[in-house]
């Protein structure tokens, strides 16, 4: 890393998620434009990725591409769930389809449905028929349910343990599937027809006696919304309990998802600013 870079990068550590989007936009514009990338992925490197994607967002069209493409696959990912959606229909018409189709699989099936939901139709059907079997799947029942509800909002990539296992036996499940879910720090329970009978938080599970049952550790009443919630009250509930997450049921009370918190704060906002001007 030459002296400018080292520069670069610790006045980014010591700004952190208060830099503002406009200038990382234009040193990342003045660095693309001087063909210098390797100045492009030092400022990027500490910077955190909602900042990434606002910094994207005011780049000129033609190097908006150019900038996600020196992304690390994992850092696009992340990148590209945050972006405005016109940014992110830009990018789509930019990269290789190949490039968008691995994006897109990658992505939490909530937030591929709320891209799929700014799209035209005839471009989410090219996109849904050439996804993963699996994943064209959870994406079809996501949007299968109604705008505006718990059912489009929750993601189905969640833990779901047993009440007959022990507290061993679910940390293991925990550890081998943390990878490929959206929080692990709210653990469900369901019984053999998947309905919902009990939550435990991770801290309890890692304190709980090894060979102790996951039904002696639970808590029995769960808080939980119908997947035809509307979404301002799943907001509502999140914020009144301060749930980092929260279960989605269907009629027959069976689990069939999770609402994050994160993916209620754009509906929190447009509620505050709905009230500010009623």
């Amino acid at each position: 890393m030459n002296e400018a870079q080292e520069s670069t990068s610790k006045s980014l550590s010591l700004a952190g998620g208060s830099y503002v989007a406009e200038e990382v936009g234009q040193k990342l514009e003045e660095s693309l434009l001087a063909g210098n990338y390797d100045a492009v992925k030092a400022l990027l490197e500490h910077v955190q990725p909602v900042d990434i994607a606002d910094a994207i967002g005011t780049l000129p069209l033609i190097l908006q591409a150019l900038a996600f493409r020196l992304l690390t696959k994992n850092e696009a990912i992340e990148v590209y769930e945050y972006l405005e959606p016109a940014v992110q229909q830009s990018l789509l018409d930019r990269l290789r389809s190949g490039e968008v189709l691995e994006l897109i699989e990658e992505m939490a099936p909530d937030d591929r449905v709320q891209l799929f939901d700014e799209l035209p139709a005839k471009v989410v059907r090219r996109l849904l028929a050439e996804l993963s079997p699996s994943e064209r799947r959870v994406t079809a029942l996501l949007l299968g349910y109604e705008s505006e509800t718990a059912g489009r909002l929750m993601t189905t990539e969640f833990i779901d343990l047993k009440e007959f296992q022990s507290a061993e036996q679910a940390l293991a499940i925990v550890r081998r599937q943390a990878p490929f879910t959206e929080t692990i720090y709210s653990l469900y329970v369901t019984d053999r027809e998947r309905h919902l009978t009990g939550i435990l938080s991770l801290r309890d599970l890692v304190t709980a006696n090894p060979q102790e049952l996951i039904r002696d550790v639970m808590t029995k009443d769960v808080v939980n919304v119908a997947t035809n919630t509307d979404q301002e009250e799943v907001a509502r509930a999140i914020q009144r309990y301060d749930f980092l997450a929260l279960p989605v049921v269907d009629r027959e009370k069976r689990l069939v998802g999770i609402v994050t918190v994160d993916d209620v704060i754009d509906v929190i906002e447009q509620e505050a600013t709905r009230d500010i001007y009623a």
